[in-house]
């Protein structure tokens, strides 16, 4: 399969490092695998993480789907010239989670050249589905720092 990401210059390290100083970093959320077609990343279930009942907050893995979502639309794009940016998410709960990470995986349903569509299913650490999300980002020509 040929890889869908605009450059094969980008390393795990990078993409954690680019993190540093964000909600991400906050919620302890790590990249771990470049695919093909495909970005994982993980997320503690800890006190950063977890609503009043000790589960896993909606939230949070809604902000881990938008993060790997995100992050995988803007390396299939040229980053000199584009920048995509979140329009819409949704996320289903399916089953909780009080302990261990939960590991996301983003894939693309549609690579348009003004929207892009990711499919992130998020798992625990025995393999069981947590949570369906799909994301619609706007991919954005940036403009040129010389227009006013």
């Amino acid at each position: 399969m040929k890889p869908i990401w605009h450059s094969m210059n980008v390393s795990l390290e990078q993409l954690n490092e680019n993190g540093k100083g964000t909600l991400g970093e906050h919620l302890g959320m790590e990249f771990t695998e470049i695919g093909p077609d495909y970005l994982r990343a993980m997320m503690p279930v800890d006190h950063r993480t977890v609503q009043p009942y000790g589960l896993l907050h909606g939230g949070a893995s809604a902000a881990l789907a938008e993060t790997v979502g995100s992050v995988a639309a803007a390396l299939v794009l040229n980053p000199e010239k584009q920048l995509a940016v979140g329009l819409e998410i949704n996320a289903n709960h399916v089953r909780g989670v009080r302990e261990g990470y939960v590991h996301a995986i983003a894939k693309p349903l549609h690579l348009g050249a003004t929207t892009h569509v990711w499919d992130i299913r998020i798992t625990d650490d025995h393999h069981k589905l947590v949570c369906i999300s799909r994301l619609t980002v706007a991919v954005l020509q940036k403009k040129n720092q010389t227009e006013d």
